[in-house]
């Protein structure tokens, strides 16, 4: 099969996923929303300002890409137990090699081609054009779109390529992933104290268009990007996998806790699935270094800031994936013919997340330790625990069992980003002028009780769709 025509059949399967479960008009104006975001964002720059300069604003922004394509990059960890579990006996073009003339590396370098295109069309692209369109009425040069829409790109292209390249070794081996991170972080702390090189090459780019940060942008996206077509792995083999009995032995222990036999099976589901250690790495921890990497760096622009209660808000947002993480392969269809309700599924997956929630409160405790702040600790761990319980209750209400897949339509995506964008800005700002005005997000807790109880019975009365 000519690339070309491997390239077309891969963007009409995603087209075709996308658009099966929202509808074609649902899914075609998700880019729209994202462009209108990040054209009333920054009608609002100026406001920030006085606060906030637009080089650590446009550093945000770069590392809001950066976090996208991570997120993007990590199939290699998630594929094969999404075939198997969401999509059944379905097979994807991504798998055509077992049944085609097709090498997995034409494939695989197909796959990313197509990943880079689909998604700087349904993320960078509409947020440049925002912005651009914003540019008239702030007072910045319209040229300037150009230079936004390449460096979006090149920051999203190096979160996709490197845990692309990080997902791969961690598909053949765990030890190998090991050293990878390894001599990245030994590479990464010698370019910093040398101070020679950038540190971030689009964010360079940005600053100071050139073909030095430009080629360094280049290099950080292509070779991972060509090293993970080298060691792909699409054709994962068939295994006989047997366990004990366990579900009993730990449904008896969380006995107390109520909906014990849902928890034990999301435990179950955690420990035995194939990216079990690498949703906890690639969603959940690494996001989480990069965001206290750049309030690092925001403290130098904001001398005011206090991180750890900033870090906290972000921390309760960052948590809400661990509902993600609870819902992705488990649809409801798998349960109808037992007498169980949807509402009882529910709310099993809160009691599982309240459990797993204990891995970021741990982090947020230890952040604290390590970066002396134990004083604003209190402040900060209410905030924690408010947006998380505020951003799960908005997930549910919007969402129910299907987050993964509902984000992605323009009207949920819409109503979800209005529901907590204010908040999270309130709280960030709020802690600018003391940081004991975090306690106040103890008022979100029972907004989120409500919006957890109208969650219930809307998606109780609803007809769970199955993927």
């Amino acid at each position: 099969m000519p690339v070309p025509d491997l390239f077309y059949a891969m963007m009409k399967e995603e087209w075709r996923i996308h658009s099966t479960i929202f509808g074609s008009a649902g899914f075609a104006f998700f880019p729209v929303v994202v462009g209108l975001f990040a054209f009333a964002g920054s009608l609002a720059l100026p406001i920030f300002a006085d606060t906030l300069p637009y080089t650590a604003m446009a550093l945000l922004a770069l590392a809001l890409f950066l976090l996208a394509g991570v997120m993007v990059g990590s199939f290699g960890t998630m594929g094969r137990e999404f075939m198997n579990r969401r999509f059944g006996q379905a097979s994807l073009v991504a798998y055509a090699s077992r049944s085609l003339p097709v090498t997995e590396r034409r494939i695989f370098a197909t796959f990313l081609v197509k990943d880079t295109v689909y998604y700087i069309l349904l993320y960078v692209l509409p947020f440049a054009v925002g912005f651009t369109a914003a540019t008239p009425f702030i007072s910045l040069d319209p040229a300037l779109g150009l230079l936004a829409l390449v460096s979006l790109a090149l920051a999203f292209l190096t979160g996709l390529s490197v845990v692309c390249l990080l997902s791969t070794l961690y598909a053949r081996s765990v030890r190998l992933l090991a050293g990878a991170v390894a001599v990245l972080a030994i590479v990464g702390l010698a370019v910093f104290t040398a101070g020679t090189v950038p540190v971030f090459p689009p964010y360079a780019f940005l600053l100071d268009p050139g073909p030095v940060p430009l080629l360094l942008s280049l290099i950080l996206i292509l070779v991972p990007a060509a090293a993970s077509v080298l060691l792909v792995t699409v054709d994962y083999p068939d295994r006989t996998k047997r366990f004990t009995n366990r579900l009993d032995p730990l449904a008896e222990g969380l006995r107390a806790v109520g909906s014990a036999h849902f928890i034990a099976k999301d435990a179950l589901d955690l420990l035995r699935s194939e990216g079990g250690a690498g949703k906890v790495i690639f969603s959940f921890l690494l996001p989480l270094g990069l965001v206290w990497v750049c309030l690092r760096i925001l403290i130098r622009f904001i001398p005011g800031i206090d991180p750890l209660v900033v870090f906290a808000v972000l921390l309760g947002v960052l948590s809400a994936t661990i509902y993600n993480w609870l819902t992705e392969f488990d649809s409801f269809s798998s349960y109808t013919f037992l007498p169980v309700k949807v509402s009882e599924v529910i709310d099993a997956k809160l009691k599982s997340y309240a459990l797993a929630n204990l891995l970021p409160a741990a982090v947020l405790v230890l952040a604290a330790a390590i970066s002396g702040g134990a004083g604003t600790l209190p402040p900060a761990f209410a905030a924690f625990v408010s947006v998380s319980a505020y951003t799960l209750a908005v997930t549910v209400y919007l969402c129910g069992l299907s987050p993964n897949v509902m984000l992605y339509s323009a009207g949920v995506f819409l109503r979800y980003i209005l529901a907590i964008s204010p908040v999270l800005l309130g709280l960030i700002f709020a802690s600018l002028f003391d940081p004991a005005y975090a306690f106040g997000s103890l008022l979100l807790v029972p907004a989120a009780a409500l919006l957890l109880s109208r969650g219930r019975r809307r998606w109780q009365a609803w007809e769970m769709p199955g993927y």
